[in-house]
């Protein structure tokens, strides 16, 4: 080891002088607190970290069509609430959580033995998350490298279009006057014989519009379904070389390079939203797109509609990334009296407040697209896929220097969706650092490398020509119910078992001492609220189950089937690992199930120094270690 002091078990800063070698930890450097695993540069590199994990492509994509479909700016009543009640509060406790013992998502769980599944099933979703998510970047990418020609590819129905392929909607037949009469007649008709189609009885051929044919027919060289997997995408298979390339780039020494990259990919997003805001509030339509988002007179009476405050709920759930582990493993870096709390607050209101903020800009070039193409702002409102590569690749091409506007927005959506994936990664790796630490200390380059690599190769299926119906089931499944089982049992499992005022002690060891009041509203959510609205989503979710889609493609039984065996090897440590602890305990079963639903004998602060009088008891780790069966150890450090 060539260290005197042990792990979980060091002095503060400048007390490593005790060591005999000038080793320094996984993330460590001299200016550290924590020697051993490293502590963030600075306050900056944590918070645009958190920010760019929290912000994702979610935000752009998928909150603007939610706040449209639900009301307008009605929507932004219970998104707040849901802000309020359900996200913060999960959002606060974990980044406490990972603050306080300095671990990542599976041995933080020495708060709580019994639940340490919890964190291996937060962990393997975000394994899953890793491997599509960076497909998604991939696209991206092709998109941006597309948009360096003179005329978009998308632009118009050049020769890889069909016959369905038109830059307009085509009329096939409507009503029309003749002298007193009304009569229905085809289009050439009525064209032939000088007449006006009386509005609202128009019906159009079925025509599929230049950018869905290129992102269908190009793009994804699309298969009919999941049973046609095809050939790999050559192109999109090196896009997605190159954007692990990016990821394994600036993940070489974890935070210390990352935290740095982050000062760009997290900002400079903003600066391409403000473009786009200011370029598409200038054009014409755009205040149409901009009423269907907030809506001249938003329809309050929404509000009483069940799916509106599910939707919030979901929507603020996943945009905060909570109960993936990444809070967790990047909080895990902070220096021990870091105020959590005030960075909890900043990191969902910026969040929030970037949601809002796209939503303008997203709905300001789509009022415009729906001027030029003389159609209703709602046939061109889409969110998901079909807003990102379909719809708002339409809207820019029809805009003056479309290349510039293209390659902006793309550019945009690549950044978006690194920094997500950097936080993603780094809880892979921080999980490793914490269950193997020497080894990691002394490979970290090549262990990052491995794992972009093993998730690079993974990734392959995802850019078949069935690619995309393997993205959307992985979505369907794993980034759904998974993660709503392990946020249920999480606050379930450190506040009613663990100790929610026990907890709040803990939070005051780092923030300082607070008053009853200050508690309050937290005490609230945590131990009715939160979790009460976390089963109602979860259980909506399942009643409301329906099989998954890509459009109108159905997918096979065994695809369904393929979607339930990952979303169940994802949560089955949970009862694995409940198992093997209660088996490995002593005494009877209740005794058994007693000491497993108490901390470990190490949890508490990393450092020394931290612990007072509370946590004066901790053992030295390595020796409990030795008493350990391997195979349990690996689930406790």
């Amino acid at each position: 080891m060539g260290m005197l002091s042990l792990p979980g078990f060091l002095s503060c800063g400048k007390k490593k002088d005790f060591s005999l070698s000038n080793d320094k930890g996984a993330h460590g450097s001299d200016s550290d607190e924590n020697v051993e695993r490293g502590n963030w540069s600075n306050k900056g590199d944590y918070l645009l970290s958190m920010v760019g994990y929290a912000v994702g492509l979610g935000n752009v994509w998928r909150f603007p069509y939610l706040t449209y479909q639900n009301g307008g700016g009605a929507f932004l009543i219970p998104y707040t609430l849901m802000l309020a009640l359900a996200g913060l509060p999960l959002f606060f406790m974990e980044c406490s959580l990972g603050q306080f013992a300095s671990l990542g998502p599976i041995s933080v769980w020495r708060i709580l033995p019994l639940f340490q599944g919890v964190g291996i099933t937060m962990v393997i979703i975000s394994t899953f998350v890793a491997i599509y998510y960076n497909v998604i970047i991939a696209y991206a990418l092709y998109y941006l490298f597309a948009s360096f020609q003179k005329v978009l590819p998308w632009s118009d129905c050049f020769s890889w279009a069909d016959h369905l392929c038109s830059k307009t909607r085509l009329v096939s037949d409507c009503n029309a006057t003749v002298g007193e009469e009304i009569i229905h007649a085809n289009y050439s008709f009525i064209t032939s014989n000088n007449l006006t189609c009386i509005n609202g009885t128009m019906n159009y051929k079925p025509v599929q519009f230049p950018s869905e044919q290129y992102w269908n027919k190009v793009a994804l060289q699309r298969s009919s379904g999941l049973d046609e997997t095809g050939n790999i995408v050559w192109y999109l298979a090196l896009c997605l070389l190159l954007s692990w390339m990016i990821v394994g780039a600036a993940l070489f020494k974890g935070i210390k390079s990352s935290g740095k990259v982050v000062y760009f990919t997290a900002l400079f997003p903003y600066v391409i939203l403000l473009i786009l805001l200011v370029r598409g509030a200038t054009l014409e339509g755009a205040l149409d797109g901009i009423e269907y988002y907030i809506g001249r007179q938003s329809n309050i009476t929404k509000l009483m509609e069940a799916e509106v405050w599910k939707d919030a709920a979901t929507q603020i759930f996943y945009s905060l990334s909570v109960a993936w582990g990444g809070l967790v493993a990047l909080s895990s870096y902070n220096k021990f009296h870091n105020n959590c709390y005030s960075d909890a607050i900043l990191v969902c209101v910026t969040n929030c407040a970037t949601s809002v903020f796209a939503g303008f800009a997203i709905f300001s070039i789509l009022g415009h697209m729906a001027f030029v193409s003389e159609r209703p702002v709602s046939e061109v409102v889409d969110s998901g896929f079909d807003l990102a590569f379909v719809a708002y690749p339409e809207a820019l091409s029809k805009l003056p220097v479309s290349p510039l506007w293209s390659f902006l927005f793309f550019f945009m959506l690549l950044l978006l969706g690194l920094d997500s994936q950097f936080a993603t990664i780094e809880t892979l790796t921080t999980t490793i650092q914490d269950i193997y630490p020497e080894v990691m200390k002394k490979l970290r380059i090549p262990i990052t490398l491995g794992v972009c690599i093993l998730l690079f190769l993974l990734g392959l299926i995802c850019v078949t020509q069935a690619g995309i119906y393997w993205v959307n089931l992985i979505d369907h499944f794993c980034a759904g119910w998974g993660i709503l089982i392990a946020a249920v049992l999480e606050i379930i499992g450190i506040i009613y078992i663990y100790g929610g005022n026990r907890f709040i002690e803990d939070i005051e060891m780092m923030i300082g001492k607070k008053s009853r009041s200050f508690w309050l509203w937290w005490r609230l959510c945590w131990f009715f609220i939160t979790p009460v609205l976390l089963m109602a989503i979860l259980v909506w979710s399942l009643v409301t189950f329906s099989p998954p889609t890509y459009g109108s493609v159905l997918y096979p039984t065994w695809g369904t089937a393929v979607g339930w065996c990952m979303i169940i090897f994802c949560v089955i440590w949970i009862p694995i690992v409940a198992i093997v602890k209660i088996v490995k305990a002593e005494g009877n079963l209740c005794q058994r199930i007693a000491s497993c639903c108490r901390p470990a004998a190490n949890w508490g602060p990393y450092l020394e120094c931290h612990r007072g009088e509370r946590y004066s008891h901790i053992v030295d780790p390595k020796k409990e270690k030795e008493h350990e069966i391997p195979t349990v150890s690996a689930f406790v450090y």
